[in-house]
């Protein structure tokens, strides 16, 4: 198993493109479904930094991703529930941790419709980071990596 410096430093770059391939796109989606009030990719500044939202997005994304690369190797083998658990963890994150220290209430208030978009796109990040940190994992000198069977694949 490769180094945790490495696999945390990979899940950072794994949990930021997640956040901007698979969390932004999902949120586009509902905006253009009609199921979500504002557009993904949003430029808009927030606090605490005053830094883009997007930016501040990815920030979190990688955050998560390098605590998601440190607690690999502890994690159930199949992909879908390696991307639930780190989803999970960061919705948790974000509804009791992140959300009230930006002064918003916890949980979007326990309002039904801004959590189903929460978990919708939380799901496609973690899903999205576990489907990407083992592309970018070091392969041996001599190319061999177990192959991925269906035992990885499988719910």
């Amino acid at each position: 198993m490769t180094q945790s410096p490495m696999r945390i430093f990979l899940g950072c770059i794994a949990g930021a493109v997640a956040v901007l391939v698979f969390h932004q796109t999902t949120l586009q989606v509902l905006f253009w479904l009609g199921l979500a009030p504002r557009a993904a990719f949003r430029i808009a500044v927030v606090p605490p930094f005053n830094a883009p939202m997007v930016l501040s997005i990815t920030f979190w994304g990688a955050v998560y991703g390098g605590v998601f690369g440190w607690i690999l190797p502890w994690l159930p083998r199949t992909v879908l529930a390696r991307g639930l658990l780190a989803a999970l963890f960061a919705l948790a994150m974000s509804w009791f941790v992140v959300r009230p220290l930006a002064g918003d209430a916890v949980a979007f208030g326990w309002r039904i419709a801004p959590m189903l978009r929460s978990v919708a796109a939380s799901c496609m990040w973690g899903i999205g980071t576990a489907l990407i940190l083992p592309l970018l994992l070091p392969r041996g000198l001599n190319g061999a990596r177990r192959s991925w069977g269906r035992s990885h694949l499988a719910i």
